[in-house]
């Protein structure tokens, strides 16, 4: 379907990629994986045209579509949501407003035996079969079905695109994408501004999907569950794996065991011909070898590895102090935005070294029961923290909140205080940042990068609760294991906000559950609460949760789309009846006027000798009479049709 060929890619002094070459077949499912910086959402700008190579050329069939969503795409409408989702029929919707102009056009025509007319109902045809090829017929629900699974309810469907933040203005922009139904769907990190139900739903869309995808994602789960084929970028090169991330996983360490001997024993090689050529550099009689040996070195084709020394890349959090058995308690929480209500009368209690996970639909207050918890949020009802409680917090938005002109070293350097300025280096070391890397200006960092920065800062003084929310958001695969490996050692309390599964498995032995203004309790990690509910996902939770409310918005939905339907056949049969009766009307005065004009003459007593010998005009006279009375008997019955057609008040 599309094949790669040649790519070569030179950035800041390197080949980014290096005469890199593969296929992507119809119903492919591949993960592109690799470091940050290996050059994944290069690949897709190239892929998708938006980029053009050093060298190589990207072959395609002439009539592939191709869907590409980036990271940083966000929607400029400021229709509502299901009319910008509609944008994504833009021939539909040419075709449907074709279709009622020429319809338009032949209710005004009477002349049916015409080739005109028969060319006009030749057209239609031809249109209206065009309309439901592109699947028009269906286009609404489908729009419908797919708004709902991103996890907008049937009420922001009227709601302008304005009113919504970042995040759900992305899930527009996906919704259209997916709607548009491409031959090569190309997704940079799509499950970013989603929460679990949503992936999970975006999940089966794509197992189903009839394209081809090409994914970059920093979420296990979700590659694992999607892709069938995994490629690798890295140090300028691809490894294409026919099977999911966590065999690629066990399969890339193994071929990184042969790389590394296969290095080590060249080095050795390489250092042996080296010591040869010094050695006997300046003698003569050796001339010949040395040379020989010097030829033979230019052509050894070095190997490369990824310099990894997982040894070093580790950190752990300061002993917590001691702090009480009940750790948080709520008793008759409420919250509210406004008058919307987030969650009302929620009861709980955290105790001492409990690992707590809040999950639900976005806009639920997970991030709103996090902020009350760290006193960041007023509300009503209690919250309290218990004794000696002390609290490290990281925000959605923490990475944003670091300056800017801070260099990584001055960042943790300016909170720093007492035994802990000694080991600020070794802190950073841990969090990836050694070299010249702890001199970089904040503002360069990547997402990763700061997301990293903002977590190496909970290390500088010790705490006993952990509220986390989306930690994990922009750290790549070893940032998360890393972080999940520290978290699963703290001796503290720990409360996470994550929609990322893998991250969670294992790690809390609690869920608390939000949906539908309550907070429910349920005991064991993500999966062992998937599970006993007997899920599939958690759409059909939400969707067990409210199924009566999920059922009314949707068929408040369907009730609307067949209103409107229904409405436009209305309007188009009584337009048909509206222009017959203006054509009866115009007739009527027709016939009247002349009948008038024959009275006249009958009154004028001038007229009335050649009146009486004019038997042609009484003749004429009589017709007129009987044809109005016949256009005078069907106007009233189209009256009477139309009255009937309109709605009863």
């Amino acid at each position: 379907m599309l094949s790669v060929n040649n790519l070569s890619v030179y950035f800041t002094g390197k080949y980014l990629f290096d005469n890199v070459s593969f296929l992507i077949n119809e119903r492919d499912r591949i993960g592109l994986v690799g470091k940050n910086g290996a050059g994944k959402t290069t690949l897709l700008r190239i892929i998708n045209g938006e980029q053009v190579p050093e060298t190589g050329t990207i072959s395609k069939k002439a009539d592939i579509l191709i869907g590409y969503l980036a990271q940083d795409l966000i929607s400029t409408g400021t229709d509502t949501v299901f009319n910008e989702t509609l944008k994504a029929f833009e021939q539909a919707l040419a075709l449907r407003a074709e279709s009622n102009e020429i319809s338009n056009q032949l209710t005004e025509r009477d002349d049916y035996h015409t080739s005109k007319y028969m060319s006009l109902i030749e057209k239609l045809n031809d249109v209206n079969e065009h309309f439901a090829l592109l699947g028009g017929n269906t286009m609404e629900g489908d729009a419908e079905k797919v708004l709902l699974g991103l996890g907008f309810s049937a009420s922001d469907f009227n709601r302008r695109i304005t009113e919504f933040s970042g995040g759900w203005k992305m899930r527009v922009e996906l919704a259209k994408l997916l709607l548009k139904k491409p031959d090569l769907l190309l997704l940079d990190e799509p499950t970013n501004h989603l929460d679990i139900e949503s992936i999970q739903w975006l999940e089966e869309y794509l197992q189903n999907f009839s394209g081809a995808v090409v994914l970059v994602s920093h979420d296990r789960a979700f590659l694992d569950n999607v892709t069938r084929r995994t490629i690798e970028i890295t140090l300028g090169k691809i490894y294409d794996f026919k099977c999911s991330y966590s065999e690629y996983v066990e399969q890339r360490a193994d071929l990184l065991e042969q790389q590394l001997a296969a290095y080590t024993n060249q080095k050795k090689q390489i250092a042996d011909i080296e010591r040869f050529i010094e050695r006997f550099r300046y003698k003569s009689t050796k001339s010949r070898q040395v040379q020989s040996r010097v030829k033979m070195l230019e052509k050894v084709d070095r190997i490369e590895i990824e310099n990894i020394d997982k040894s070093s890349i580790h950190f752990k959090f300061p002993p917590a102090p001691p702090s009480g058995r009940v750790v948080v308690e709520s008793v008759g929480l409420t919250k509210h935005y406004g008058h919307k209500k987030i969650f009302a009368d929620v009861d709980y209690a955290i105790e001492k070294n409990d690992f707590v996970a809040f999950v639900g639909k976005n806009g639920e207050g997970k991030t709103t029961m996090a902020k009350i918890i760290v006193e960041d949020l007023q509300h009503t009802g209690k919250c309290n923290l218990g004794h000696n409680v002390k609290i490290g917090y990281y925000a959605q938005n923490q990475a944003e909140l670091l300056d800017p002109d801070h260099t990584v070293f001055e960042t943790i350097d300016e909170i720093a205080v007492g035994d802990i300025r000694p080991k600020i280096r070794n802190i950073l070391g841990s969090f990836l940042f050694t070299g010249e890397d702890i001199d970089k200006k904040v503002k360069v960092l990547s997402g990763g990068e700061k997301s990293r920065l903002a977590l190496a800062r909970l290390l500088l003084s010790p705490v006993n609760l952990l509220v986390l929310d989306e930690p994990t958001n922009h750290l790549d695969m070893m940032s998360k294991d890393i972080l999940k490996n520290a978290l699963l050692m703290f001796d503290g309390t720990l409360i996470v906000v994550s929609h990322d599964r893998d991250f969670l498995q294992g790690l809390t032995q609690k869920v608390f559950e939000f949906t539908g203004g309550t907070v429910k309790q349920h005991i064991g990690d993500v999966y062992d609460f998937l599970e006993k509910r007997k899920l599939a996902s958690l759409d059909q939770l939400a969707a067990q949760n409210a199924k009566a409310q999920a059922k009314q918005s949707t068929d408040q939905t369907s009730s609307n789309k067949q209103q409107y339907e229904k409405r436009k056949v209305f309007e188009k049969e009584l337009r048909k009846v509206t222009n017959k009766i203006e054509k009866i009307e115009q007739q009527i005065q027709s016939v009247e006027s002349e009948i008038a004009a024959i009275d006249a003459q009958l009154a004028d007593p001038s007229q009335y000798k050649k009146v009486l010998d004019d038997t042609s005009l009484y003749s004429r006279y009589n017709k007129l009479k009987k044809e109005l009375e016949k256009l005078m008997s069907t106007w009233e019955d189209l009256n009477e049709e139309a009255e009937s057609m309109k709605p009863q008040s």
